[in-house]
């Protein structure tokens, strides 16, 4: 193990309340990918204890319910405190366990912090309706209660982040929260539950104990969520497979899922757009966080009459970015997670080849032998959006294809079986109208002069078909971890029955 990593986790774990019982002598190993150095031994909980932690949530809900939302609010307040005191070590492990450069570790911790200050707001705006009713002296009001326990499995990509947009908004609608992280990033998640408590300290008696819980386990920990009749709504991230998965058994004990899963995203270059921009935009798209996040551009859509200015700038910023371990250097793109992705990566790209695309970039690079797992990206010269192209790779490939009338590139860009992410570069107000008319992007999420992703709190965040049809963050998104109760009211001395219905008995 290396030794400055050795210290530095221990440093940053302790720095922020975690015991070294919690990382260390267990059975989970952590791996760098920036080195491939083992960062901790961490111990997984027993899928007895889960399923007693399970009822202790749900205990705990029976409490945290009774507490006004406004209250509720006050505890995310702290937790974003929390954060902002901590933001520099969290985004810093965030790095050294996923292998984000440090600006995009320290911007996750931010999208934490602004998704507490989004809830605190929020836990006075859980809004009902008042309904007119066709009864007299009737009155009709929707009102919103909290679920239950809200179990979130989340991935190794946005380990703290995802966490921390259900997280937040379900304690102010009232819930408790149970948190199975991805086994590849385990260490991120115990230090936020770590800030968590530290909150609840801070926020006093009325937070129960069991208000947030942490099950740092294998898939069969999962599974007892997903399973289990107590956690009413289960929020999973990860493949399509996993949440089909997920979601089927979910619906089979009527439970609720909300789903964030693959994106297949593309982006459309017209003849009307500003091509700079686009150049920069495509760049971070494409090939920021590694391309591993579910919002990364993969599929590049441009229009023939600016081909050939745009795409061979392109090759030259693949050929120029520099790839290495961010923590030692400037490097832009950093290392993917483990062996499995630079595997997946490379068979897409044979399969590329294969179908008559023309690779540019995509080789392993030497940074730290053969214990982690750097490549250069990749961009893929396609005749035809066919094989690889329809499937989404977890990795750094930009798949390139030439369009002739935007009804065209439209066509193209739906037609994948996912629907999270999409954009256009235009100048034209017809186009980008056209783009995000009902005639245009079948996706959650649809950008125009930027790329699929970076998406900003204060928007919902999901999208449609084997993205999954989730939502979280922004808009009203919270209503997905609360339950809808509709209630009449009978102010007067008579009872008129609705649509006209007669049912008299004297008395």
């Amino acid at each position: 193990m290396s030794f400055h990593l050795d210290v530095e986790i221990k440093a940053l774990l302790q720095g922020m309340g975690v015991a070294e019982s919690e990382f260390s002598g267990g059975t989970l190993i952590v791996r760098s990918p920036l080195t491939g150095d083992v960062l901790a031994k961490v111990p997984e909980i027993s899928s007895e204890k889960a399923i007693a932690a399970i009822s202790s949530s749900s205990e705990a809900f029976n409490e945290w319910r009774k507490i006004p939302a406004p209250r509720r609010g006050e505890l995310v307040r702290l937790l974003g405190e929390e954060l902002r005191a901590n933001k520099e070590a969290l985004g810093r492990l965030v790095t050294l366990e996923v292998g984000k450069v440090p600006s995009e570790g320290l911007g996750e911790v931010q999208e934490m912090i602004d998704i507490c200050d989004f809830a605190v707001g929020l836990s006075r705006q859980l809004y009902g309706l008042t309904i007119q009713s066709e009864r007299p002296d009737h009155r009709l009001t929707e009102q919103w209660h909290p679920a239950g326990v809200v179990g979130i499995i989340s991935a190794f990509n946005f380990p703290v982040a995802v966490w921390a947009w259900n997280a937040a908004l379900a304690l102010v609608c009232g819930n408790t929260v149970i948190w199975k992280p991805s086994e590849k990033t385990p260490l991120t998640a115990i230090a936020t539950q770590a800030l968590f408590l530290k909150a609840a300290a801070r926020f006093g008696a009325e937070a129960p104990k069991a208000l947030s819980t942490l099950l740092v386990g294998g898939r069969e920990i999962g599974a007892l969520l997903v399973e289990d009749q107590r956690v009413p709504v289960v929020s999973a991230t990860g493949s399509t497979r996993m949440g089909r998965d997920v979601g089927e058994r979910v619906a089979r004990r009527f439970g609720r899922s909300i789903l964030e899963l693959g994106g297949n995203n593309a982006s459309i270059v017209t003849p009307s757009a500003d091509l700079d921009l686009t150049l920069r935009a495509v760049a971070f798209g494409a090939m920021g966080t590694a391309g591993q996040r579910c919002t990364t551009l993969r599929r590049l859509i441009v229009h023939s009459s600016v081909y050939e200015t745009l795409i061979p700038k392109l090759v030259g910023v693949y050929n120029a970015i520099k790839v290495g371990n961010p923590v030692e250097s400037d490097a832009l793109v950093g290392p993917l997670i483990d062996q499995l992705s630079f595997e997946a990566m490379q068979s897409s790209l044979k399969a590329a080849r294969e179908a008559g695309g023309t690779v540019h970039g995509g080789q392993r690079v030497n940074i730290n032998g053969d214990a982690s797992f750097y490549v250069r990206p990749a961009l893929v010269e396609m005749p035809s959006q066919t094989g690889p192209v329809l499937e989404e790779t977890f990795a750094p490939i930009l798949y390139v294809m030439k369009y002739e009338t935007l009804d065209e590139a439209i066509s193209l860009q739906n037609s994948v079986v996912q629907g999270l992410s999409s954009s256009i570069f235009a100048t034209d107000i017809r186009e980008v109208e056209l783009f995000l008319s009902a005639q245009g992007s079948d996706c959650g999420i649809a950008n125009v002069n930027m790329g699929p992703s970076g998406a900003e709190i204060g928007g919902a965040f999901g999208g449609e078909k084997e993205t999954g049809g989730g939502r979280e963050s922004g808009s009203d998104a919270w209503k997905a971890y609360m339950r809808r109760q509709t209630n009449a009211v009978n102010y007067g001395r008579t009872l008129p029955l609705a649509q006209g219905v007669k049912f008299d008995v004297g008395g």
